[in-house]
């Protein structure tokens, strides 16, 4: 593990404001997850854009730029569950503001079907390290154009869920998905909700086979691939 890696999260918090239960980032003028249905919108776009539960294995190793809630690991491990997987799961996750652990409960509290799986991840948040029987968590803090580069694991899916690119642009960055690629292993896999042209060029160049895909909700297409 890196020792420069804090054991907690920093003292500096997020500016939140709330819409309809739904965190916004004040920063970037944008949700956290989708106001129509967060969970649903999960497990269409990072669990079946990464043909998951279907891959999962003992080792199984999830990657994701941007943490936020914890809402993409909680319907990670309840589908880990639900598959009846053996072993334990990996998920490591790059955030560079993350929230109080308060704030993260109460997002998560709209998800009743996530109840079980909130309460046993609960008593981890705000730390960056943990492992339970089927998980192996981290939580790399800090700006991913400087930590991703600098991170010694390859990921079998990634979970590309910054702010949207028109509001959080430096989550999306040719440099950085570049470093995804070189991050993923070999026959991996990425999902995002976003269609952006940039972000699929560039993820291209990076080695991936990309496709345009249907979204979910009121988005029109999102995008998937995998590593040739």
């Amino acid at each position: 593990m890196d020792d420069a890696i804090p054991k907690e999260h920093p003292n500096h918090q997020p500016s939140l404001d709330w819409r309809d239960g739904v965190p916004i980032a004040a920063r970037f003028d944008d949700p956290y997850y989708s106001l129509e249905n967060g969970l649903a919108e999960t497990q269409h776009v990072f669990l079946a854009g990464n043909d998951l539960p279907a891959r999962f294995r003992d080792g199984f190793h999830i990657a994701e730029l941007g943490f936020g809630t914890g809402l993409n690991l909680a319907a990670a491990l309840d589908a880990w569950r639900n598959a009846g997987s053996t072993g334990r799961v990996h998920f490591t996750t790059f955030e560079a503001f993350p929230l109080d652990p308060n704030a993260m409960t109460q997002a998560l509290a709209a998800f009743p079907s996530l109840a079980k799986i909130t309460a046993d991840l609960s008593a981890h948040f705000g730390q960056t390290e943990f492992e339970t029987d089927d998980l192996v968590f981290r939580m790399i803090v800090g700006d991913a154009r400087h930590t991703l580069p600098q991170w010694d694991g390859l990921a079998d899916a990634w979970f590309l869920d910054g702010f949207s690119p028109a509001k959080n642009p430096e989550l999306w960055q040719d440099d950085l998905l570049h470093a995804v690629g070189h991050h993923t292993a070999p026959g991996g896999t990425f999902a995002t909700y976003t269609a952006a042209g940039q972000v699929r060029r560039a993820l291209s160049q990076a080695g991936f086979q990309v496709d345009r895909i249907p979204g979910y909700g009121r988005k029109r297409h999102m995008t998937k691939g995998v590593l040739l």
